[in-house]
């Protein structure tokens, strides 16, 4: 796979990433306090009432640091704004930066952001919206990254043919080894397992290094991608896929008429098996998302509550920092066991569907599909 990779060209792939980051991130700035001082002189010059001090809303706090925006926030009031691009049968195609959104204050040619962040039109006018969010631009970041790490390897392994790993190869060699070993043989078998390498790794890692940056939104300047339900709902299509195109006629025949099952059995029966085709990659989706945005509100929760005691007293928020920040430490520990793991729990159950869809009928294949179904149902 490695020297598939490879094949593309390392010194023409690095081009790629150089445009598509310049492409990205052109024409956006960096908006800092001086924007707000600017705006603090509008309102000034308008004879508007400055804004009184709000008090601390950990809700709106923690959903702004693990959902979705047109900005990227790095510190204090410092952001980076991101491209707009907008496609309407009326106007036609758009691009400007969500700078000129002042953080959803104002509005720009008839669009504006609502209490959500999303885009809206104030006329009501019908368009799409392909903007460059903090999602997709930590996304185009993930895959430069994998790119990167995987050209590397692979020009590694064409340059020191026979030679032990180095560097970064000897980083990544144990963990292809740990996916073909432990998930992929002994889940599809030694016969039909590789075909599946390719997509097997690529969730994997994907995965697995996006549960890494996504412990960022802990703190500012982070995305959360896995924690996305339209990304896990993305992966998990893919799984469902692969399973239905790579099914052969053991697998459909158990589906719809189970072998050894009396008829009247399968009339509650075959619904079911129906049904556990869909339920499958929705488990898939849900497990993912909800374990990995459940641990950044667990750990921002307890951020908050700095603030919150902070607002009642400046010694309290001072005493309850010390437990706040000693559960947050322990809190990144277990998530990047947990960030793995995760990895490790998709590409598993992935491994299991296929190695059900292209079982043989015969009884000693019957016997593996047993334990493979055991091992799934105990995992879920």
């Amino acid at each position: 796979m490695l020297q598939l990779i490879h094949n593309v060209g390392v010194s023409k792939m690095k081009w790629i990433l150089v445009i598509l980051f310049l492409f990205v991130f052109s024409g956006t700035g960096i908006a800092s306090e001086e924007m707000h001082a600017e705006q603090a002189e509008v309102h000034a010059e308008a004879g508007e009432a400055p804004h009184a001090e709000k008090k601390f809303d950990p809700g709106a706090s923690i959903m702004e640091h693990i959902g979705d925006s047109h900005d990227w926030h790095l510190f204090g009031h410092v952001s980076m704004p991101l491209p707009i691009i907008i496609y309407s049968p009326s106007r036609g195609l758009e691009i400007f930066s969500s700078s000129r959104f002042e953080h959803g204050h104002a509005s720009w040619e008839g669009y504006s952001l609502n209490e959500k962040n999303k885009l809206v039109a104030e006329d009501g006018h019908e368009f799409y919206d392909f903007s460059i969010t903090k999602n997709v631009a930590a996304l185009l970041f993930s895959i430069a990254l994998m790119l990167w790490m995987f050209l590397s390897v692979a020009k590694s392994y064409s340059k020191r043919k026979g030679q032990a790993p180095k560097g970064m190869q000897s980083f990544m060699e144990p963990l292809i080894l740990f996916v073909r070993d432990e998930i992929a043989r002994p889940s599809i078998g030694e016969k039909k397992y590789m075909k599946f390498m390719p997509f097997l790794l690529t969730v994997f890692f994907f995965i697995w290094i996006n549960n890494l940056l996504g412990l960022v939104p802990i703190l500012p300047g982070g995305a959360n991608l896995t924690g996305n339900i339209a990304v896990t709902l993305t992966l998990a299509v893919f799984t469902f896929l692969i399973t239905l195109f790579v099914a052969n006629k053991n697998y459909w025949h158990h589906i719809f008429a189970m072998p050894g099952v009396p008829v009247w059995v399968l009339f509650l029966l075959t619904p079911i098996e129906i049904l556990g085709i869909f339920l499958r990659p929705f488990v898939l989706m849900i497990r993912l998302f909800a374990n990995i945005t459940a641990g950044h509100i667990i750990a921002l929760s307890f951020f908050s509550l700095i603030f919150i005691f902070g607002e009642m007293s400046t010694g309290l928020g001072w005493g309850v920092s010390i437990l706040s920040v000693a559960f947050v430490v322990f809190m990144t520990m277990l998530e990047l066991l947990v960030a793995f793991l995760q990895a490790y729990v998709f590409t598993l159950l992935s491994a299991i569907y296929f190695g059900a869809a292209v079982e043989e009928h015969h009884h000693d294949h019957e016997e593996e599909g047993t334990h493979a179904h055991v091992a799934e149902a105990a995992i879920i």
